[in-house]
């Protein structure tokens, strides 16, 4: 990759990192962003604010998550490697620690298969089905092949006691699917108790889905 190219994803990635800190998608030093940039990744480092993280501090990994150059990347790396690897028409992926997606991710009595349920046309074209791992620990890389495998068939994940796993065509794309994660995720507490009607089968179907 040539070094303009390379500055140009460098920055692009910083972009979605401060837009996400702005957007209150995850605090402190938690959540993670990634690029594919040729046969590698470019991945906010371990410890890093989305907030005020730089270009030049970013780590770049291989395939398999390995560390190649930069800093020493998040100990999430390797998820982002993992849906990178399961999904090759995506090219970024952006996990949050949101606040209402992190808390469905508590709750005990979820459709594992299908988290939320499809309350708005928005939610159902960019997001359309959100599937639960399991727990694991952060930074558990047993972690790696149960995502691989889940995101085969799925864009978007909820990590259970954790967080929102979004994967897309560009950072821009990941970036809406995780917002709409979060307000859906709102939403759904928002109406707990109450009688909801979401979008039916026939609805979601009429659907043209956003293209990841």
């Amino acid at each position: 990759m040539s070094g303009r190219r390379d500055q140009a994803e460098r920055d692009r990635l910083i972009t979605t990192a401060r837009a996400i800190a702005a957007r209150s998608l995850t605090h402190g030093s938690t959540g993670n962003v990634s690029v594919r940039a040729g046969a590698h990744i470019l991945v906010t480092p371990t410890g890093s604010s989305l907030a005020t993280v730089r270009a030049e501090e970013l780590s770049v990994i291989d395939a398999d998550g390995a560390h190649v150059s930069g800093a020493k990347p998040s100990k999430e790396a390797f998820l982002h490697a993992a849906v990178l690897r399961a999904r090759p028409d995506a090219g970024a992926v952006v996990h949050t620690h949101s606040t209402h997606a992190a808390a469905v991710s508590c709750l005990a009595e979820v459709d594992r298969h299908d988290v939320l349920p499809p309350l708005t046309a928005y939610y159902a074209m960019r997001v359309a089905s959100l599937p639960m791992l399991p727990y694991f620990a952060p930074g558990d890389s047993r972690m790696a092949a149960a995502v691989e495998e889940l995101a085969r068939g799925h864009a978007a994940l909820l990590l259970s006691n954790h967080g929102p796993v979004a994967a897309a065509r560009d950072l821009d794309r990941a970036l809406e699917m995780a917002e709409e994660i979060e307000e859906t995720a709102k939403l759904h507490l928002l109406l707990r108790g109450a009688r909801t009607s979401p979008l039916t089968w026939v609805q979601r179907g009429a659907l043209r889905p956003v293209s990841h």
